[in-house]
């Protein structure tokens, strides 16, 4: 971006690399933000990557800034995965161009980020239209101060129009839109402030959720410690994440993974096969001489089924309403790593295998922690651009956010290196979540290596699926209209892991263990 980086000398591997990055990032905030980058050296920079939404604070960030130059201003936007710093000279802000791309630093909950900077002119176009007459001085927002030297005329404040103010903890604010007209107030010295409150009885449904205590989301998931707080944990992060995204979900969903594809064609002309966990049901018309039957917790996602002629029904994985002993096949795509507890994942194995008749198989993916295996990425790991999600369909997530449609579920992973669980743990009877108890569930940042098996995966709603398939480079960068952001629960599994769970099982015996783009998958057969 800078005239140094397109000179015509030949760029390393790992420079081709960062640059790819960069333009990335500055084609996301451009279309995403309206924030345009130049090729040209400013004071201003742009950090992808470094902002509140990806989790990196104040603190973690201002002190790397530092090291290249005295920082005139740092703005660091609510919920967005960038910040803009500006720096009192040219010179020191090249210095943290040329130093600070592709630097990696560790956010609050642990996981490595890497930076990525571009000059920009503007440092935040929705702030540099602002202004405010701020205690008798005009408050210059691009550098969060005044000029002492310029006091108003006659001491005095002038509040104005869509002034921010602080509405609430942390980083919300709220907007002032009366029109205070002529109003002045001089400038006050000591003051005794009353505020009056009213107790509501009710739910408070007022326009500002974003910024409403009552309103606000709760706090962070944990880790589960019982069977009730494992429920409870799928019931707000699995089942009514996927009630809400459903349809854009469901647009993301169309490309059926060969290795399942296979195992369908090669079953028997006139067997009776359930999906459990069918989603869109993107796997039901696959052969066509079978007798498909699938079925899903949302509602939204069976009604799609049934829009595209599919026999689906709504139902719980550890509870399929089909008799016993009476399928000849059973897949399970992307489903067991969605419950919150080793016990419950062992539960829904345990159904499929009921039912089974003897000798019938059933195909299981799960979401692999390992997204490069034998020295090689997985697609998760190695395709940059595509759409957003990707429900579990297989292994993936979305916070870098774009997918391959034909790519796994979206799924992340993130961080917390205290829940990774071993073969021993089903051996032994169990997982033994002790050490993870009270520990908050990280937030993923997609495209990027799993350092934790229990975690929550950034789903970024689109309003009109299917129309931009493009997604960004980095973290949760808002839209023009940016729709709501879910989280969904995923525990991805350990290499051996899966294997171990099936072994817990009686009278099935493992056909087959195998790697498969960034998941584990096991083909069992009833004994």
């Amino acid at each position: 971006m800078d005239s140094n980086h397109q000179s015509n000398c030949k760029l390393s591997k790992t420079e081709k690399k960062l640059l790819r990055k960069q333009i990335k990032a500055s084609h996301t905030l451009l279309r995403h933000e309206g924030i345009e980058t130049v090729s040209y050296a400013t004071r201003s920079l742009i950090v992808a990557n470094g902002g509140l939404g990806n989790q990196v604070s104040r603190n973690q960030l201002l002190p790397v800034l530092e090291k290249c130059g005295l920082v005139d201003a740092l703005l660091m936007p609510p919920n967005k995965p960038y910040s803009c710093v500006r720096y009192k000279t040219v010179e020191e802000s090249k210095k943290a161009y040329d130093t600070l791309n592709g630097k990696e630093i560790v956010d609050d909950l642990g996981q490595k980020i890497s930076l990525y900077l571009n000059f920009v002119e503007k440092v935040q176009k929705s702030l540099k239209h602002r202004r405010v007459k701020h205690f008798g001085y005009e408050f210059h927002y691009e550098s969060n101060s005044v000029d002492k030297d310029k006091p108003l005329p006659g001491g005095k404040i002038t509040p104005r129009k869509f002034d921010t103010v602080q509405a609430s903890k942390g980083h919300k604010s709220g907007i002032i839109t009366s029109d205070v007209e002529d109003l002045t107030l001089n400038k006050r010295g000591i003051r005794t402030s009353f505020t009056f409150r009213k107790v509501r009885q009710t739910p408070c449904n007022c326009s500002y959720p974003l910024v409403c205590d009552s309103q606000m989301k709760e706090a962070p998931a944990s880790f589960p410690e019982s069977d009730k707080e494992a429920l409870q944990l799928e019931q707000d992060y699995v089942h009514r994440v996927y009630e809400e995204i459903a349809r854009h979900f469901s647009s993301t969903r169309h490309t059926p993974w060969p290795h399942i594809v296979e195992f369908l064609k090669a079953l028997p002309s006139g067997s009776l096969v359930a999906d459990i966990g069918c989603g869109n049901g993107k796997y039901l018309g696959i052969n066509k001489e079978l007798y498909m039957i699938g079925c899903d917790h949302s509602q939204n996602l069976v009604d799609i089924c049934r829009e595209r002629q599919y026999q689906a029904f709504v139902c719980d994985a550890l509870a399929v309403p089909i008799r016993s002993g009476s399928c000849d096949a059973c897949i399970s795509i992307a489903v067991i790593h969605h419950f919150a507890t080793a016990e419950r994942r062992v539960a829904a194995l345990q159904e499929l295998v009921r039912l089974l008749r003897p000798g019938g198989k059933a195909l299981i993916y799960v979401w692999a922690m390992e997204q490069e295996y034998n020295k090689k990425k997985s697609k998760y790991l190695r395709e940059n651009r595509t759409s957003q999600g990707m429900k579990e369909e297989i292994s993936n997530d979305t916070s870098m956010q774009e997918l391959l449609v034909k790519q796994l579920p979206n799924v992340g992973n993130q961080d917390s290196a205290h829940s990774v669980s071993s073969i021993n743990d089903f051996q032994d009877g169990g997982y033994n979540s002790r050490n993870v108890a009270n520990s908050k569930l990280p937030v993923h940042t997609n495209r990027t290596s799993f350092h934790s098996q229990d975690l929550l995966v950034p789903w970024h709603l689109k309003e009109n699926p299917g129309k931009d398939k493009h997604v960004e480079p980095f973290g949760s960068l808002g839209s023009r209209d940016p729709g709501p952001v879910f989280h969904r629960y995923y525990h991805v599994f350990c290499e051996g892991e899966l294997e171990a769970a099936c072994q817990t099982l009686s009278n099935i015996s493992i056909l087959q263990s195998y790697y498969d783009q960034g998941n584990w998958c096991v083909i069992l057969q009833k004994v």
